[in-house]
């Protein structure tokens, strides 16, 4: 209990000075950033302060520190890159909240703080577990996490080096993965937080984790991920999208459409 206490009072504050920096670079994109660093900090501390330094909790702050400096990283590249543009959710939150913007993202900000404590917990039951053996569970989530990672950072790179290559607003990723699914990013996503779920499981209490993999696939399917994605894209790049909806998969990699 000491544990967590000290971690959401650790996020609060990470948040608050998150808030801060983004009032002054008039730019509330980078909570973004902040989030997959702090799930990073957080599950990392945890392990690391509380955690018997075994084989199970090594990997477990390898992983965890893989996934969350990778994306944070890509996600600060990419705010940096559309600066001083301001991602299109943000954008319209602002409209959303015109007048009021300033404390209505502070408490924004701060529950993005208590999403990064309820994802971490998982990270704190493996530290706190008193067996620390090796198990199935363990060999299982490191292989869907592993796999989950490899495909989310094929995907950003794939789309990276597309953009590089082409300078038309309205062409549209097509590129590996991107030509059997519209977003093989958001799908590795749910893949690392299905990983990470298994691997708890190997803990006392893991299994109540499900929480956290139902959350992201959530926020991805019906929230944050594809709904404003998929609105900008067409907003952007019009039929040329509409197409690529009609022949491509929203989420699971499959084979394309024909379309007639």
């Amino acid at each position: 209990m000491i544990a967590f206490c000290l971690g959401a009072g650790l996020m609060s504050l990470v948040f608050l000075l998150a808030w801060i920096w983004a009032r002054k670079c008039d730019n509330y994109s980078l909570v973004d950033a902040v989030w997959a660093f702090g799930i990073g900090l957080m599950g990392g501390l945890w392990l690391v302060l509380n955690g018997a330094h075994s084989i199970k909790h090594s990997v477990a702050i390898a992983l965890l520190v893989m996934w969350s400096t990778r994306l944070g990283w890509h996600l600060q590249r990419r705010i940096r890159w559309a600066h001083p543009d301001e991602d299109s959710r943000y954008a319209k939150l602002r409209e959303v909240w015109s007048g009021r913007e300033s404390s209505a993202f502070f408490w924004f900000f701060q529950a993005q703080g208590i999403s990064v404590i309820l994802l971490a917990l998982p990270f704190l039951l493996i530290a706190m577990d008193s067996d620390a053996s090796w198990s199935m569970w363990e060999s299982a989530g490191l292989a869907v996490t592993l796999i989950g990672i490899f495909g989310e950072g094929l995907a950003d790179a794939q789309m990276s080096g597309f953009k590089v290559r082409n300078y038309d607003s309205k062409s549209v990723c097509q590129d590996g993965l991107w030509r059997y699914s519209r977003h093989p990013n958001y799908f590795f996503e749910a893949i690392i937080w299905i990983g990470f779920y298994i691997y708890a499981c190997g803990s006392e209490w893991g299994w109540a984790m499900i929480y956290a993999p139902a959350i992201i696939i959530y926020l991805l399917l019906r929230v944050t991920g594809i709904p404003p994605t998929e609105a900008a894209a067409v907003l952007r790049k019009g039929d040329a999208y509409r197409n690529y909806q009609k022949s491509t998969s929203p989420f699971i990699p499959w084979p394309p459409r024909r379309i007639e």
